[in-house]
């Protein structure tokens, strides 16, 4: 079947609503989402039903949007407050770490296959980050709770590895290419991506959050829009001017969920949702991309790369990037083990595909079979392992982030009248500059006779009386300090 505008629409909406439904019901088989949106991808594709789809270039632009909004999203639910006490661990794994990872296997490739060096590192290249979307979905779809700071390395690597791996791999497919060129001319491009995308990153999440609060649009429906524009804004100006976009929107994200920001709430359930959609998109069209037939060929030693990189180059790699670090054995192991490769090592795939070497088509059916068999052994294995580390603990004991204590829906058992004072210097402030509790809210605000229901942009004006809700009496002690008054008195 080609697929022509007349029925795109139809063969994925249906693809889409087969994978959601599939995917609510695969956890009790223990079968992690993603393998079944890569498995109806490749049902569908022209092995299964007949879907007509062999164009990596579209396959690799869809990936990088989905990438986006996946990292973007991860980002938003990072808090800076948990991933602070481990940011010297996080960037020794997610770079260090990448890079080790792609050393050892793609000598352990060049070995045991006919690959060149650089083909070789090329490939261990391509697979040497963990996948945030598979990291992120698993880990919160089994609502695995780890101890101590485990959970916030694990997904402070993920979100951050890509473009490590990313640089990487540019790096050596230009050398497959241009191999009269040496290894030391990867130096100045690494640097360049990585310093100018860290800059990038933060310059963009400041001037993002400035924008968001100050612009003052008609409707709230509009403020997720026009944060997808600023991501896509990051991303594309940061690569343009030759730094690392992965980086920039992951650093920017992190920035703007870490801050007060008007229907905020608003923002972060629709990139949440977003980013699930996103997931399932980038599986199903790199799933129609593959032919089962051509992986056949390639089990064997695809599996024999695959065994290699779960149980000796990433644990190698995780060892040695973290021997400064004080952490417990079990934990080195675990954070080994959660080393799962999804979709971004199929998209980075795409490019020696799109570049046209001799040996893109074996490197991509091999990656596409790492990625596969990682989900499926560590995937559907994180919680036992986690069980027999001792590193889990009970559900009922699991700390919320703050993005899913901002999230839920807190029952409001105390309430005040709070009465804003002439001189007072909340005055013609806008309430998201106010920093309120995130437990606490202002359910009205009664001016003169009339009463307004606020919102983010809302400015404060004296004589104005605040109707303010909090879960509890702390949250009203943190009202009281947000607005400067320092004695309790209603008005």
């Amino acid at each position: 079947m080609n697929l022509t505008i007349e029925n795109i629409l139809l063969v994925g909406s249906l693809l889409l609503f087969i994978s959601i439904v599939a995917g609510k019901t695969s956890y009790k088989f223990g079968v992690p989402t993603l393998v079944l949106f890569l498995g109806i991808g490749m049902l569908a594709g022209e092995d299964g039903i007949g879907i007509s789809f062999n164009n990596p270039q579209i396959a690799q632009l869809i990936g990088v949007i989905s990438l986006n909004f996946i990292l973007f999203s991860g980002g938003l639910d990072t808090d800076w407050k948990s991933v602070k006490p481990i940011m010297k661990e996080g960037f020794a794994l997610s770079t260090i770490g990448v890079f080790l990872t792609a050393i050892g296997l793609g000598t352990f490739v060049y070995y045991v296959t006919d690959f060149t060096i650089y083909e070789s590192l090329l490939l261990g290249s391509i697979v040497s980050s963990t996948d945030a979307a598979a990291v992120f979905s698993i880990l919160r779809a089994k609502n695995l709770a780890l101890r101590a700071n485990l959970r916030p390395t694990l997904e402070l690597e993920s979100g951050s590895n890509d473009p490590m791996a990313y640089v990487l791999t540019i790096a050596f497919l230009g050398l497959v290419i241009n191999q009269d060129q040496g290894i030391a001319s990867m130096i100045p491009l690494f640097l360049q991506q990585m310093v100018l995308g860290t800059i990038a990153g933060f310059g963009f999440g400041k001037l993002s959050k400035i924008i968001i609060n100050k612009i003052k649009l008609d409707f709230e429906g509009l403020y997720p829009v026009l944060v997808i524009a600023l991501m896509f804004i990051t991303f594309s100006v940061t690569d343009f001017v030759g730094g690392n976009g992965f980086l920039a929107i992951y650093i920017c994200a992190v920035f703007l969920g870490n801050q007060y920001l008007i229907h905020k709430k608003t923002i972060l359930k629709m990139y949440d949702g977003l980013a699930w959609l996103m997931q399932i998109v980038l599986f199903l069209t790199l799933g129609l991309l593959v032919f089962p037939s051509q992986i056949v060929p390639v089990i064997g030693i695809g599996l024999v790369i695959s065994l290699f990189l779960i149980f000796v180059a990433r644990p190698v790699a995780v060892f040695l990037s973290l021997i400064p670090f004080k952490m417990k054995l079990r934990r080195r192991f675990y954070i080994s083990w959660v080393g799962l490769r999804g979709a971004v090592p199929i998209v980075f795939a795409t490019y020696p595909l799109l570049a046209g070497i001799d040996k893109a088509n074996m490197i991509f059916n091999i990656v596409f079979f790492i990625s596969l068999t990682s989900i499926l052994i560590q995937g559907t294995t994180l919680s036992v392992v986690a069980k027999w580390l001792n590193v889990s603990i009970p559900s009922s004991e699991k700390i919320l982030t703050p993005s899913e204590k901002f999230l839920e829906e807190h029952p409001k058992t105390e309430m005040r009248e709070i009465g804003i004072a002439r001189g007072s210097k909340v005055v013609g402030q806008q309430i998201v500059d106010l920093e309120f509790p995130k437990t606490a809210i202002i359910a009205m605000i009664k001016r003169g006779n009339k009463y307004i229901a606020p919102n983010g942009s809302t400015v404060i004006e004296a004589d104005d009386l605040l109707i303010v809700l909090s879960e509890n009496e702390k949250g009203i002690k943190k009202v009281f300090k947000a607005l400067n008054i320092r004695e309790f008195s209603a008005a």
